[in-house]
């Protein structure tokens, strides 16, 4: 995240910043693995993100963006949402689900000065030919922890596990769409913007083994939110330069890829202000004056918005079971563990 985002303000084209710091999420995939298996995962998700980067640019620059047509940019990003969880599930991408692209696609379509087409993919992809070098830097670096290199063979699925990828993916965008949809609608009320992060918090708890994590994830996202919203807070009291926001965004990503695999509530405490200096960043770039606390203000409410349609979305299937296990078994008692849904 640091290298390209320093080397873009060296440069003076920091108004690229969103780009590079989308595309450098390839590194994140793939961390546990062996070199081949990283390598074949992080190159799925490095194109797929330059794919993502490259239709947002092309929706921004057609008025599917939040400043110009809201709703149209809750259809095209609730599409990307189903669509990439069923790639996800073929694929077998750690992290599971579409978060990230949902993010970078919504995020990218609303930037509101979008910088020439070529310049942003030029940056993409250079970001993600980095992120690939640093995930197999540890061959050069580390020779004695290296292990032969093993292509992997291609997976056959089971017709159950293919029809598990499409249920996933219906869910993301059924998640993804209610959480925009009603995040669009109470805009004007609320006096709100970025609906995209309602979509983004939805598919939060979409992802898991069982019911009981998948609702934990959708409570800490919320419970994490908040922390990180006060922690932002604070942050944007002090006026900061962009070389300092960029150490800032380098310091946060490093904090949630050490805390997410241990408490998603104590990540989501470094992710949220990540997330929303990212925002600052890629709009102040483009000579746009933002309401630092109207960003916080949303932020908050749109988390609760999502995870609350998420947590729904997880609980509706779980109710169905349990019913049909009543209907079939009228005279017999339930164990709801029983009924919990593992990968």
């Amino acid at each position: 995240m640091f290298v390209p985002l320093l080397t873009l303000l060296l440069l003076d084209r920091i108004d690229l910043a969103i780009f590079a710091s989308f595309a450098a999420f390839t590194a994140l995939y793939g961390r546990n693995l062996e070199h081949g298996q990283r390598l074949q995962m992080q190159l799925r998700v490095g194109l797929l993100m330059i794919v993502i980067l490259f239709l947002a640019t092309l929706a921004g620059r057609n008025g599917v963006s939040e400043q110009d047509n809201p709703w149209a940019l809750v259809a095209a990003t609730t599409i990307v949402a189903g669509t990439v969880a069923v790639f996800a599930g073929y694929w077998q991408l750690r992290p599971a689900g579409s978060l990230f692209q949902i993010f970078a696609f919504a995020a990218v379509a609303s930037v509101p000065t979008q910088p020439p087409l070529f310049d942003s993919m030029v940056v993409t992809v250079s970001t993600v030919i980095f992120a690939l070098l640093v995930g197999m830097s540890s061959r050069v670096l580390f020779p004695w922890r290296r292990k032969p290199f093993r292509w992997p063979e291609r997976q056959i699925f089971k017709r159950e596990q293919r029809i598990q990828f499409w249920v996933d993916g219906a869910w993301h965008f059924i998640a993804a769409g209610a959480a925009g949809s009603i995040a669009t609608a109470l805009g004007p009320v609320l006096g709100m913007e970025h609906n995209y992060w309602a979509m983004v918090a939805a598919v939060v708890p979409i992802v898991g083994h069982s019911t009981s994590y998948r609702i934990s994830r959708g409570l800490q996202r919320t419970i994490g939110t908040f922390f990180g919203v006060a922690l932002v807070a604070l942050l944007l009291l002090v006026p900061l330069e962009p070389w300092q926001m960029i150490l800032i965004i380098a310091v946060l990503q490093f904090g949630a890829e050490m805390l997410v695999g241990r408490s998603y509530m104590l990540a989501q405490l470094v992710t949220t202000p990540l997330a929303l200096m990212s925002t600052v960043l890629a709009t102040t770039a483009g000579g746009v004056v933002i309401d630092n606390w109207q960003l916080l203000k949303d932020r908050a409410i749109e988390t609760i918005i999502g995870s609350v349609v998420g947590v729904i979305c997880v609980l509706l299937p779980w109710a169905w079971r349990k019913w049909v296990l009543r209907s079939e078994h009228p005279t017999r008692s339930i164990d709801l563990r029983a009924i919990e849904d593992d990968d």
